[in-house]
């Protein structure tokens, strides 16, 4: 399959000093916020006590350790602005993302030490759900810096229960180990109750000298009271005891290593644990690289730097998607799937560090003016159309077939609408491309480049596909609504516009309330607020959607558990004919 694979077609331009020149303010656009999008981050970094303060203890930062654990340059943060219930401490209290370790790519998560030493608190379950889920699609290993001192009491009920509470780490844990991934964890500090599982499920356990794991620390053995209530007698009994537990919590070393025997190892310095970790990665398994690529990996021709003149900020601009795909695709080659049919989606495949990937994405601007073919309307880019829709059945079918992963890019305005797109049967097409997407079994991830909306952003790969999907990317223009505010106003208050017209009443007081309506859903789909919420899983700069890309495609070759065998594939096949 060499003469398929080793030169593709290349496609792309370099920019033109007009296209520069022009490209400045969309530029300056996109650093507003980036810039927004920083603070945010620094904002989690320095949540908590100060490093400062934990350093003084003898301690590393959770951020210490991840950058001593990792290869450098290999980190891809996500979740990092995840914090769905809008909590007082402002994050999850984990920290994850995508690294190699000794060379091999992991799911890498830690609890962050600074805030409420590692608690579980509000959204943290959540957190960790899609971090074990990103691990399953994977099939990678998910290495723990556990540092978790149980449950935030005050406000147990955030956390503690309900179907998808803390708790149901541990079972996703199992099922990870059923399934044949490993679960590596550094163990640090005092992780009683919740805290202790988070130790003890794990597959392999490395600890600090200083720490512990329990189903119940000292402020739970001392605190049980028979009196059901507390006076000054209790009171003497609880400082008297609590003062031993101090001493000697439960399950420390001597128990966990000399005793049960759970601890695999037990090192002396924070490094140590670390540097056993790295160790333990040497014994995963993982094919070389070299056994999936189809050819030597390339840099794109072209610059990421040119994707923030390309990608227009303003919604309502269009610009040349194929240029987009020539920075990022391994020497700016590819090979399109039907090129000639459903011209508002491009479906193709190209090599990401050497790797064979398909991508999937939006092609924006004006079809044609017989396009589509069963209306008597000009068909606009961002929108989807009957072949379309079509294409993308077929090239998810076949990626299944041949078990190539898949990238899919988001700039979509939805499907198209009214009973002429209805008899052209665009609302069950939808719904077969969902089934089509079930079906592949392949990892996939999702970058919404500017507009996630309607039903299309679910049945283009978006994190409904939670089979499929491992992560999604926002970028710093993407918007993610069920419509346009502007529409969703239009919706919500044409009827009472009307009767308040019919009635002589003044229009005024309606359409207030419907700009307030815009105002809100503008508010409520920018970047920031959709990493908040978890609608992405991390902001990237458009020059960074390569790098994660790369890391998703190293992650998908590493150790997957089923192969197409290059010589059997047939979507290179049916692309040359």
């Amino acid at each position: 399959m060499r003469p398929y694979f080793e030169k593709l077609e290349p496609f792309g331009k370099d920019l033109t000093e007009g296209q520069k020149k022009s490209g400045e303010q969309n530029v300056k656009e996109i650093r507003e916020v980036e810039k927004t999008v920083a603070e945010a981050i620094e904002a989690v970094k320095n949540a908590g006590i100060p490093a400062e303060k934990i350093k003084k203890r003898g301690q590393m930062t959770v951020w210490e350790r991840i950058e001593y654990l990792i290869d450098p340059g290999t980190w891809c943060p996500l979740h990092t602005l995840y914090d769905p219930l809008f909590n007082e401490e402002g994050t999850t209290g984990v920290i994850d993302g995508l690294a190699k370790i000794n060379g091999k790519w992991a799911v890498v998560i830690g609890f962050d030490n600074k805030v409420m030493a590692g608690a579980w608190i509000a959204g943290q379950a959540d957190n960790q759900l899609r971090v074990t889920d990103m691990a399953k699609r994977l099939h990678v290993p998910l290495v723990w810096l556990v540092n978790c001192s149980g449950v935030k009491l005050p406000e147990q009920e955030e956390v503690y229960a309900n179907r998808r509470g803390n708790g149901t780490t541990f079972f996703r844990h199992a099922e990870l180990e059923k399934v044949g991934v490993p679960i590596l964890a550094g163990i640090y500090g005092t992780n009683p109750a919740g805290g202790g599982y988070q130790g003890i499920s794990p597959t392999m356990l490395i600890a600090h000298k200083d720490a512990n794991i329990a189903v119940g620390g000292g402020g739970i053995v001392s605190g049980m009271s028979p009196k059901g209530y507390f006076d000054m007698e209790g009171a003497e009994q609880l400082i008297e005891a609590t003062r031993h537990f101090k001493e000697v919590p439960p399950g420390s070393v001597p128990i966990h290593h000399n005793e049960t025997g759970f601890f695999k190892e037990v090192y002396d310095t924070e490094q140590g644990v670390l540097d056993a970790l790295k160790k333990y990665m040497d014994m995963m398994p993982a094919y070389d690289p070299a056994f999936f690529r189809v050819a030597e990996p390339k840099e794109p021709r072209f610059p990421g730097e040119d994707l923030d003149y390309l990608v227009a900020f303003n919604q309502k601009r269009s610009y040349n998607f194929d240029e987009v795909l020539s920075r990022i695709f391994d020497n700016s080659e590819h090979m399109e799937f039907r090129p000639g049919y459903g011209p508002e989606v491009y479906t193709g495949l190209a090599k990401i560090d050497g790797f064979l990937v398909g991508f999937i994405g939006n092609r924006q601007g004006f079809l044609g003016a017989k396009y589509p073919e069963y209306a008597d309307y000009m068909g606009i880019g961002g929108k989807l159309y009957r072949q379309g829709l079509i294409k993308m059945n077929e090239f998810v079918t076949l990626c299944g077939r041949d078990r190539v992963p898949i990238v899919w890019f988001q700039d979509t305005s939805g499907i198209d609408v009214g009973d002429i797109a209805e008899k052209a049967e665009l609302l069950a097409l939808g719904q077969s491309l969902i089934y089509s997407i079930e079906q592949t079994d392949v990892p996939m991830i999702c970058v919404v480049l500017r507009k996630g909306t309607a039903a299309a952003h679910y049945i283009m790969g978006g994190p409904t596909a939670n089979n499929h999907n491992a992560f999604t990317l926002g970028t710093p223009m993407t918007e993610i609504y069920v419509m346009h505010g502007e529409t969703a106003a239009a919706a919500s208050f044409a009827r009472r516009l009307v009767k308040e017209k019919d009635a002589g009443r003044p229009l005024e007081p309606v359409i207030d309330k419907m700009n307030e309506l815009v105002k809100e859903y503008y508010e409520k789909s920018r970047p920031v607020y959709c990493a908040k919420r978890g609608f992405v899983d991390e902001i990237v700069s458009l020059p960074l959607l390569r790098k994660y890309i790369a890391a998703f495609a190293g992650c998908s070759y590493q150790n997957p558990t089923s192969i197409c065998p290059q010589n059997h594939m047939m979507i290179p096949r049916i692309i040359k004919g």
